[in-house]
């Protein structure tokens, strides 16, 4: 019989590309929505409402083997609530552990949970990657949550007895990716010259169709019980050298200039965009080899064959 997996956040740009790659593995797949709308095909439907800590999850668990939990209030770049730390704990920490513990009374026996690198932090120095081992520094309002989620899930574990795993993603890419990715593409088809030339840093990053398959052998491999994995390409990439590859894969040459980025920051903070900045200009490097050793992983794509798919869409 197929392993039954609830996602959740299902109609997102992960959730879509998830439910897909589970169905196409054989996987029987449900989908937890907040509201009634367009569903990625063969798969189930259960309507859930808001994700809180008052949740109703029993339909939506029911006969369910792994849960997936990818719905989360995420992080945005202009934040407009008076109060984000509670909005962000409403969801993401209640929410989760509303949703960890009717998966226990349903007798689901996983639960994997998409947490964040930035719970890690937001910028590694050179040299040094970021691991499962590193002590959590999350500085914003989501990393928190993220993190404190994280540690509900472990305390229904203990409680319980449900299987939990933690996958902490780096930036995903892939067709159909918004955010600053989104951007960096809408740049270079405009040809608009960019100061990045002079940039050195490293990042890592997770193509879609790595992420997925990462995920599908986290909600399946027996070792992967209790335990928290980084999850990357395997490649880490310069910002120059990402809008080199991402131009010449759209026959649009990247117009990079060369400036000063210490000139950038300081730019970047007179303009009330520090945090754009830093992340064009700062390394995030990434160790995925635990869940490469432990779980025998590998990533199905290369950074540059995972570029490629994202601009033929």
């Amino acid at each position: 019989m197929a392993l039954r997996i609830l996602i959740t956040g299902v109609t997102g740009f992960i959730g879509k590309a998830l439910s897909a790659h589970a169905v196409h593995h054989g996987f029987s797949v449900r989908g937890a929505l907040h509201k009634a709308g367009k569903i990625p095909d063969n798969i189930e439907v259960a309507l859930v409402g808001e994700i809180n800590g008052e949740t109703d999850w029993t339909s939506a668990l029911s006969g369910v083997d792994v849960v997936i939990h990818l719905a989360a209030r995420v992080h945005v770049m202009r934040e407009e609530s008076v109060n984000p730390i509670a909005d962000f704990r409403k969801v993401n920490v209640a929410g989760t552990d509303c949703l960890a513990r009717a998966a226990a009374v349903s007798g689901v026996r996983r639960l994997v949970y998409v947490s964040s690198i930035k719970v890690n932090g937001e910028e590694t120095v050179d040299g040094f990657r970021y691991t499962e081992l590193d002590s959590p520094l999350p500085n914003d309002p989501y990393g928190i949550s993220k993190w404190e989620a994280e540690q509900a899930l472990h305390r229904v574990a203990a409680e319980t007895g449900l299987e939990v795993v933690i996958v902490r993603p780096p930036l995903v890419y892939g067709a159909g990716v918004k955010g600053n990715f989104a951007q960096m593409l809408k740049v270079l088809v405009k040809g608009i010259p960019l100061p990045l030339a002079s940039v050195h840093n490293l990042r890592s990053l997770v193509y879609i169709g790595n992420f997925t398959d990462a995920l599908l052998k986290c909600a399946t491999h027996t070792s992967a019980a209790g335990k928290t994995y980084l999850v990357s390409d395997g490649e880490d990439i310069s910002t120059p050298d990402l809008l080199r590859q991402l131009g010449a894969a759209m026959g649009k040459p990247a117009r990079l200039l060369p400036c000063p980025p210490v000139l950038l920051k300081l730019v970047g903070r007179l303009l009330g965009k520090s945090d754009q900045v830093d992340r064009l200009l700062g390394s995030l490097q990434v160790d995925s080899s635990k869940i490469r050793r432990e779980l025998g992983w590998q990533s199905p794509f290369t950074l540059q064959e995972g570029l490629r798919l994202t601009i033929e869409g």
